[in-house]
Order: structure tokens, then C-alpha cells, then sequence
């Protein structure tokens, strides 16, 4: 089973350009608000047309704008779990599973007995008479679930399938998502804003930025080698981009930062960890071939840890322990020299 699609729509200031290859596999799309992710998904399960582009599901067309083919979402083998998770409110939880089944011509009879095999799967044995106003935000979701499922669609598409959920059914939900998908054999779209989801259900990763894939491939190749600020931001790195000559890179504010070894030329990345970053009051005597001069901007502490935000020909994340904070006085702001080894340094193409 396959989705192969290239997705080309303009929606107020959103200007979506995706191509996206999928087999029987787990993918998640994350990305920061307003990029485009759930318009994405809506626009694959044909709630909304395309501007241009073609979609394919398993080797049928099922949206093409040129040749002017565009099947409704019932007609698309597709089965959506929406973030809030829509149930219809006048049946019963085992009515709302075996709602999809029915709506494809399975018999009553049929659809009511796989219907609560699914409810049986998602946990959910004894809820069958329940109607959705009776449920928790949970299991309103696993209802939503398991309706997708019952119908065996060759795309699943999940939006923020975890966001509605409280904290404390959020992890046990989770658990059963990973299994259930990991057994589901078309291709599943999974959008979440959530790493960590991203990592428990997902085979490979794609980052979606101001309507365009900027990232593709595992979560760890990913995350190691960001190539977007939002994405470091996201995993915690310091990203700068920068002009190589040599060791030598220089940024375009005219700051200059030295690598362990010679990248070669041409523009690259330069990544490194907030704690590799060592601060002091006055330029230290030391190894670390890279200090620049900062001003303290804002300071945020988590347990005896804490991260300051500096601006200056180098902004930065610098991550120190709070008994540095006092020593250094930090609290009170002003001018710092930020200084970070060579060996620190991952520096790699854009």
C-alpha cells in the first residue's frame, strides 16, 4: 500500500508545496504552528481540493488537478483520527465504530461483530452502550481509533491524535497507538507537534516549515544535524549558519568561528550543545578557540540548572549550573564573554 503525493495549495497566507513518497510504513510530520501540518492531512483526505498536484493512493489517482480528477473523501480508501476526535453524539460508542463499516456496505450483523472486536483491541470491552458525552477524553479518542481501523483503509491519517488527551491517560494511550500502528500495514500519517510522540510511533520524520518539507529521514539522523532553527530550538542545540573557508567559518555579521578540522568551503551549519558553552565575567586563559563577547538577555532555571539566552555578535544558548549564576553573578545581566571549544563543534553542509 502506498500514498504518493505532490500537494500544491494556497490557503490565506499558507502556501503549501509538499511532495510526499510513502509505503507501509509509520511517518510523522511535526513542525511549529501555522506550517501547514493539519491542512496537509485535510488536503490527502480530500476535505480540501487541490490548487495544483496529483494525489495517488495505492496505485489509484484519486486527485489530479491537471486532468481535473478529484474523488471525495468517501471515495478515497482513507481513514482520518482527528484531534478531536469527532464522534457522532447521537450513537453509541460500538455504533460510532461500526459507523464506517456500515457506510461501505458491510451487514449490520458484520459490522456490530467487528465493530466490537475493535473496542475489545483499543481497550475499551465495556463501553459498547456508551454514548460519547459519557466518556473520557481517552477513550472518546480509542473510540475514534478503532472507528478508523474497522475499515482496513490503505492511508491512516492522524491528526494530533494525543493533544485532547489529559497527562495521565496520555502515556497508556500512547502505548496503544505504537502497537496498533506497528501492526497496520498501509501507510500511516501521523501529525503531532510533539516529539516525543514522534519518536514512540514513527519510522521516519519529515519537518514541515511555511508549507515546505525541510527535513526527511530518521528521527536520529534528524535531530542530530538540524538544518532549521526550529528544529535545534526543538532538540535543544545552538544552530548558526555560516560561510566555510578552511577552519574558519564566518557568519554573515562578520563573527568568525574556528573547527577542530576544515570543512572544506562553501556555506554550512554549525551546531553545539547549550553546555558546551563555558561563560566568564573576563576573557579566560584556556584551550577553547572560539570567545565572544555577550550580553545576558534572559535566564530560565529548571532544578540547578539553568539556560541563559545571550545576544551579541554570536546569539546563543549557553546551559550552566545555578551555582555559576551566582558566581558569575549572571542574574544581574550585563556584558559576558561566551567561550566554546573547537572540538565542540559539529560543523557539516547546508
Amino acid at each position: 500500500m502506498t500514498l504518493t503525493a505532490s500537494v500544491g495549495l494556497s490557503l490565506g497566507g499558507l502556501h503549501l508545496d509538499v511532495d510526499l513518497d510513502m509505503g507501509e510504513e509509520v511517518v510523522a510530520i511535526i513542525g511549529p504552528n501555522g506550517a501547514g501540518k493539519t491542512t496537509l492531512l485535510r488536503t490527502l483526505a480530500g476535505l480540501l481540493p487541490l490548487d495544483r498536484g496529483r494525489i495517488t493512493i495505492d496505485g489509484t489517482v484519486v486527485e489530479d488537478r491537471a486532468a481535473g480528477t478529484r474523488l471525495p473523501p468517501e471515495a478515497r480508501d482513507v481513514g482520518v483520527v482527528f484531534q478531536e476526535h469527532r464522534l457522532f453524539d447521537n450513537l453509541t460508542a460500538l455504533e460510532n465504530v461500526a459507523f464506517g463499516l456500515r457506510a461501505r456496505g458491510t451487514p449490520r450483523g458484520d459490522a456490530r461483530r467487528r465493530a466490537t472486536e475493535w473496542l475489545r483491541r483499543v481497550g475499551l470491552p465495556d463501553i459498547a452502550s456508551q454514548r460519547p458525552r459519557q466518556l473520557s477524553g481517552g477513550q472518546a479518542q480509542r473510540v475514534a481509533l478503532a472507528r478508523a481501523l474497522a475499515t482496513e483503509p490503505a492511508v491512516l491519517l492522524l491528526d494530533e491524535p494525543l493533544a485532547a488527551v489529559d497527562a495521565s491517560a496520555r502515556s497508556e494511550l500512547r502505548s496503544l497507538l505504537r502497537h496498533e500502528l506497528s501492526r497496520y500495514p498501509g501507510s500511516r500519517l501521523v501529525i503531532t507537534h510533539d516529539p516525543i510522540d514522534a519518536a514512540a510511533l514513527a519510522d521516519r520524520l519529515l519537518v514541515l516549515e511555511d508549507g515546505t518539507i525541510t527535513h526527511d529521514g530518521p528521527l536520529a539522523d534528524v535531530t542530530a544535524r538540524p538544518k532549521s532553527t526550529w528544529v535545534a530550538t526543538m532538540v535543544g542545540l545552538n544552530l548558526l549558519t555560516g560561510t566555510a573557508d578552511g577552519t574558519t567559518i564566518t557568519l554573515p555579521g562578520g563573527a568568525t568561528i574556528i573547527g577542530a578540522a576544515g570543512p572544506g568551503r562553501g556555506t554550512v551549519f554549525v551546531a553545539f550543545r547549550p553546555n558546551a558553552v563555558t561563560l566568564h565575567r573576563i576573557p579566560p586563559d584556556g584551550s577553547a578557540r572560539n570567545l565572544w563577547p555577550a550580553e545576558v538577555l534572559e535566564i530560565t532555571t529548571t532544578g540547578d540548572r539553568a539556560r541563559i539566552r545571550l545576544t551579541g555578535p554570536v546569539p546563543l544558548v549557553a546551559e550552566v549550573t545555578a551555582e555559576a549564576v551566582a558566581q558569575l553573578h549572571l542574574a544581574d545581566g550585563g556584558h559576558v564573554w561566551a567561550a566554546v571549544k573547537a572540538t565542540e563543534l559539529d560543523i557539516y553542509p547546508t
